[in-house]
């Protein structure tokens, strides 16, 4: 295929993944081909690799072990030219405690306490997930009936120096999770996730790379009351931020239940993945 004429100008795009995932966990396939069909230069590289300095555009893809390297990797978007979705953003989103900012902006969300350590850890009544305030495909999260293991799994994540998160767990999550997918701030399609988080005493089931709670996914057609509490919560976020909706390249929005009780479990603006294998090629192509 020919690329691009020579005497034209056409960014160089760094797809960022990890030295675990320097090309991408499979969910992106097709992307390089589809940006050089736009007369575009992509190529995969991890993140922390030199070479992602000589690019025109980074894109966090696949980043996935951003949360062990946390202070190195905040270090690098602020220093990697033209990152999306932007440093500040990044920085914002990595940490949980942005579920408070959202909750007090307005947007339904999942009750969530968090705990410095040092700080006493208050375990609600009735079934709670404890997981780091910093963390990503489930690892260190857990369920819970027992008063006594909950506070045992929050001190562990104390002596590591994490902060603990608790949240009551919602029954609804046995349903499924919707995720919505918007580009530049605008919908383009949905799926759900089946539950990640085994039950009290059951093993957890991970996916292919050993690491992260296996993801059960497939195709959904949402009500547009549930893309408007996306659209609240990406409000809300630019808002906080000082930026426009637009400015997100990408975001994903996990919500519980429907329309008529949702509550955002998570805003997804770092490296979520898009589900683009859920799509057909046509939808993949636009």
């Amino acid at each position: 295929m020919k690329l691009a004429r020579p005497d034209v100008f056409h960014p160089r795009i760094v797809l960022a993944g990890c030295p675990a995932l320097p090309e991408g966990d499979g969910d992106d396939a097709g992307l390089v081909d589809a940006l050089r069909a736009r007369g575009l230069h992509p190529r995969w590289l991890s993140w922390d690799d030199p070479a992602t300095s000589t690019a025109d555009l980074v894109i966090l893809r696949a980043t996935w072990d951003y949360t062990e390297r946390l202070d190195e990797f905040l270090e690098w978007t602020r220093r990697v030219p033209h990152l999306l979705n932007p440093p500040a953003v990044v920085a914002w989103n990595t940490d949980k405690h942005y579920l408070a900012d959202l909750s007090a902006a307005g947007v339904p969300t999942v009750p969530s306490a968090f705990f410095a350590p040092g700080e006493r850890v208050q375990i609600p009544r009735g079934e709670v997930v404890v997981k780091p305030a910093v963390g990503a495909g489930s690892v260190g999260a857990l369920r819970f009936r027992d008063v006594d293991a909950a506070r045992a799994h929050a001190a562990t994540l104390h002596a590591a120096g994490q902060t603990a998160l608790v949240q009551p767990f919602d029954p609804r999550v046995g349903d499924g999770e919707t995720a919505l997918v918007f580009l530049r701030g605008e919908p383009s399609h949905a799926f759900t996730k089946g539950p990640m988080l085994p039950a009290p005493g059951e093993v957890p089931v991970f996916d292919e790379s050993g690491t992260y709670a296996e993801e059960r996914l497939q195709p959904a057609d949402p009500d547009d009351e549930l893309w408007d509490v996306g659209r609240a919560a990406l409000g809300a976020a630019a808002e906080h931020l000082g930026i426009r909706v637009t400015d997100l390249l990408y975001a994903r929005v996990d919500v519980l239940g429907d329309a008529a009780a949702p509550a955002l479990l998570e805003l997804e603006l770092v490296e979520p993945s898009l589900c683009w294998r859920q799509l057909g090629d046509a939808a993949r192509a636009r």
